[in-house]
């Protein structure tokens, strides 16, 4: 990330007075979409513009509150004196940090047991993370079904086709219960054996893994009271 993705303008256009904003890295667009504000993807550019239909007031606030959260995770905001505030709210981990470490705890498995501990999470029946995924896409579908608009079943259907698609979970839960089955060292995390291999030419070579924890001797057995006598 370069010094300029930490900059941000957030400020009406002098000619259109659309709200917009600006600059940042990827992580201050997620700051920008959860403050309200839709992303705009051109060819050589990504800004982000208020919601149509909104008030002047609600775009204040909108505005304000971006200012806040960006300034408050350390970004640079160069704005409008009305969307200027000293508010620094607390940030929290959002959702999806939780299932990017499913991937972390994915890629630090030793064996395929832990591997299978992690995608379980993504493809228990009830409470998985791809359950769950199902049951926001047929609820943001149902919502948009509900709308008297002729246009709400054209956004609805997608969002049940990709409901529909994840039945890949039976897929992966095929993959999780062939990790869990196979009790063997992941491939591509070997154990030292801190001996030199019998193909290696320099036999004076040592190994440079660092020593394994020190075991205390176990201490003597107490004395019996008769014997001190």
């Amino acid at each position: 990330m370069t010094l300029a993705d930490r900059f941000l303008d957030i400020r009406r256009d002098p000619h259109s007075d659309e709200l917009l904003a600006r600059g940042g890295d990827p992580a201050a667009y997620s700051i920008l979409q959860r403050a309200g504000f839709v992303a705009v993807v051109r060819l050589h550019e990504t800004y982000h513009r208020a919601p149509t239909g909104l008030a002047k007031q609600d775009e204040t606030r909108l505005a304000t509150t971006a200012v806040a959260r960006l300034r408050a995770a350390g970004y640079h905001v160069d704005c409008h004196e009305d969307f200027d505030t000293d508010s620094r709210p607390a940030s929290y981990l959002p959702p999806g940090s939780s299932v990017a470490h499913i991937a972390e705890r994915i890629r630090e498995a030793v064996t395929r047991e832990e591997a299978a501990d992690a995608v379980t999470e993504l493809t228990a029946d009830c409470d998985g993370i791809l359950a769950a995924l199902h049951e926001v896409l047929t609820a943001t579908a149902d919502f948009h079904d509900r709308r008297s608009q002729a246009s709400a079943p054209y956004t609805s259907r997608p969002l049940r086709y990709l409901a529909d698609e994840l039945r890949v979970i039976n897929d992966l839960a095929h993959t999780c219960n062939a990790l869990a089955d196979r009790h063997a060292p992941h491939p591509g995390h070997n154990t030292c054996t801190q001996e030199v291999p019998v193909t290696e030419r320099e036999r004076s070579a040592v190994c440079t893994c660092p020593p394994p924890p020190r075991t205390l001797p176990a201490p003597p057995p107490p004395v019996a009271a008769s014997l001190r006598r």
